[in-house]
C-alpha cells in the first residue's frame, strides 16, 4: 500500500510540474490578451456601439506590425527621433525612457550596436568563481602617469533573474566566449542555470 502511494505522489508531482509551465504560459497570454485588447476595444465600442472580442488585440498587432516596418526606413526613422526628442525633453520622462529604451535595444536583434553581442563566462565575483554574463561593450582604459592602454571587455552579469545585474570590466583574455547563442542564454539565466547545456564550447571567431 505504501509503495502505491508513494507511486501516486510521485507521478502526480511530475505531472504537476509538466502542466506548472503550460498553465502559466497560457495564463500570462490571456492576461496579455486582455490588457491589450482593453486598450482599444473601448474606442471600437463608441464607433460600432457593440463589443467585439479579439478586434482591440489584432488591431494592437497589426499597429505593433506597421511601426516595425516603418521603423526599418529613413523616413520613418526620423519621425520616432522626433517623439524620442520630445520625450527627452520632458524631465520626469527623460530618464524613465532613456533606461526602459537601453534595456529593450539589449534584447533587440535590430540594433547590433547596443545589443547582448557575446554570452560569456568571466570568473567573477572571486577567484574560483564564475559566472554567467552577456558581452555588452569593448572598451580601452589608458593611464595618464604612463599613457598605457589596457583593452577591457565590459559583461552585463545579472543577478535578479535579467534585468537586474552588475557590469563588470575585465581584461580581454579573461572572457571565455560560449558557443551558446544570446537566446539560449537568456533562457539559461531565467531557468537559474537548469537550461544550460552539460558541456559548453568555446565560440568560433
Amino acid at each position: 500500500m505504501s509503495s502505491i502511494s508513494a507511486t501516486f505522489k510521485r507521478k502526480f508531482i511530475t505531472g504537476l510540474f509538466v502542466l506548472i509551465p503550460a498553465i502559466i504560459t497560457i495564463l500570462v497570454i490571456r492576461w496579455f490578451f486582455r490588457f491589450v485588447d482593453g486598450l482599444l476595444e473601448p474606442l471600437y465600442f463608441n464607433i460600432l456601439g457593440y463589443h467585439t472580442p479579439g478586434l482591440g488585440f489584432i488591431s494592437a498587432v497589426i499597429i505593433v506590425f506597421v511601426v516595425g516596418i516603418i521603423s526599418t526606413n529613413i523616413f520613418g526613422r526620423r519621425i520616432i527621433e522626433f517623439f524620442e526628442r520630445i520625450f527627452m525633453n520632458i524631465p520626469v520622462l527623460k530618464g524613465l525612457y532613456t533606461a526602459v529604451k537601453h534595456l529593450v535595444d539589449a534584447f533587440s536583434p535590430e540594433n547590433k550596436s547596443a545589443s547582448f553581442k557575446k554570452f560569456v563566462i568571466i570568473e567573477y565575483p572571486r577567484t574560483g568563481a564564475f559566472a554567467f554574463g552577456f558581452l555588452t561593450k569593448e572598451c580601452t582604459v589608458k593611464k595618464n602617469n604612463n599613457g598605457k592602454e589596457s583593452c577591457l571587455r565590459a559583461v552585463y552579469v545579472p543577478t535578479n533573474n535579467l534585468y537586474l545585474g552588475e557590469i563588470v570590466l575585465v581584461n580581454e583574455g579573461d572572457v571565455f566566449y560560449t558557443d551558446i547563442p544570446i537566446d539560449e542564454g537568456i533562457k539559461i539565466i531565467l531557468s537559474g542555470g537548469i537550461a544550460a547545456p552539460n558541456m559548453i564550447g568555446e565560440a568560433k571567431e
